[in-house]
Parts: C-alpha cells; structure tokens; sequence
C-alpha cells in the first residue's frame, strides 16, 4: 500500500474504536451503522469499511478519502454511506465526526415521519441544537438522493437528523460530541414514546428555558 504523509493513524483507531462502540452500546446491529471523522486541518476523511465486523476491524481497513471524495489510502471498500457522510460534513464546518446509528426508539419516529422536539427534556435542549427533523422523502442508501435529504433535514443548526424508515444522523465537535448527540436522542425518543404510551402528549419546556440552557452549555457547564 503507498502511504500518503498527511494521513494519521491515531485518527484510524479514533474510527475503528469508534465502530466498535456504536456497536457495543446498543446503537445499531451486526455491521450496519457507520462512522466517519474528518482531519480539517489536512482536508480528510477517515470512514469504517463497508460490511465489516466491528469488532474485527484493524486501523488498515479503515477507508480515507479527500473531501471532494477522491480516495486517498486503504485497500477496503469504504461504507456505502460514504457520500452523505462527506455531504453532512462538508456542509457542516463545525462538526468533525459523524455517527450514523440504526436505534430502535429514533428509528420508530422515523419511520412514522415525525421529527424529534428539542423542548421534551432538558439534555435534548441542552445538546441536540434543534429539533431532530425527519427526511421529506425514504431515499435507498448510499444515493446523492440520501446525501441531500439528510443534508436538508440537518439543517444548520440540528446536531442530528431522522433518515426516513432508516436510522440516525449524528454529528459533533469531536468523536465523543457526536455519541453523546446519539444517546441523547435515543433516549428523548423513548421518553417521547412512552409518554404517549401513557396516552398522554408531553409538557414541553418554555423556549426561554430551552435558550437559557443552550446558554449555559455554551458559557457555565463544565471546568474552566
């Protein structure tokens, strides 16, 4: 294999442990689901293979790739998700990693076509950016067609978004950002479900609450 000096493997591992963590914490089954990481500073994206046990993945099957979707390193076959992971990404500049998740909860509202509010609970308010649209329209996996509605249903503002009869979209900062985003809106969709099991609707939190906490995400959480 020719190696290329811009890429790193600290980011492959950082992708390859990345899979195998989705896995693990219940987010997706066998070997669906996909994650990528995008190194700005050298203009590259790192993407688990496609098909591939997670948990026997090495840090030489990861797939890396320019930005403009040029391949760049790795033998393997890259996720068939590879054009909405560099759509996502390209369009969002703040993000560098995406989680896309097959969970039951998020995926049950997906399916129905129904987005997600961010005014269910306080964590949704505090991490999820906006409310987690659903995609106008189903779109067959690894098409421009699913790059673009889930270009669309992020927005920009959203830290996630529902592919219709599909899964989840998640984005962050860094790796652990964007697992956090899939968590929380895993368990704001089961919290939204079992309310209406209940036969109930939510009481949603005020909007001024809602930017009052998204504040102090920003601004007060945390160490100094």
């Amino acid at each position: 294999m020719v190696r290329d000096g811009r890429v790193r493997s600290d980011y492959k591992t950082l992708v390859k442990e990345a899979g195998a963590r989705m896995l693990d914490s219940g987010l997706t089954v066998a070997t669906w689901g996909n994650v990528s990481f995008c190194d700005r500073e050298n203009g590259l994206l790192y993407i688990t293979p496609s098909g591939m046990d997670y948990h026997q993945i090495v840090e030489d099957d990861i797939c890396v790739f320019d930005m403009s979707g040029n391949h760049i390193e790795g033998n393997r076959r890259p996720s068939i998700e590879l054009k909405m992971h560099l759509g996502v990404l390209n369009a969002r500049q703040e993000a560098a990693a995406c989680v896309h998740t097959h969970p039951i909860f998020s995926t049950v509202f997906s399916t129905a076509g129904e987005n997600i509010p961010i005014d269910v609970h306080d964590e949704a308010a505090q991490a999820l950016g906006d409310t987690i649209r659903c995609c106008r329209t189903y779109a067959l996996p690894g098409t421009e067609e699913l790059a673009e509605c889930a270009r669309e249903a992020l927005g920009e503002h959203a830290n996630a978004c529902m592919l219709r009869n599909h899964g989840l979209v998640c984005i962050g900062k860094d790796m652990e950002a964007a697992f956090k985003v899939s968590t929380v809106v895993e368990m704001v969709s089961e919290i939204l479900w079992r309310v209406r099991a209940m036969g109930r609707d939510y009481v949603p939190i005020s909007m001024d609450n809602v930017v009052a906490m998204q504040e102090f995400v920003k601004t007060g959480y945390g160490q100094y």
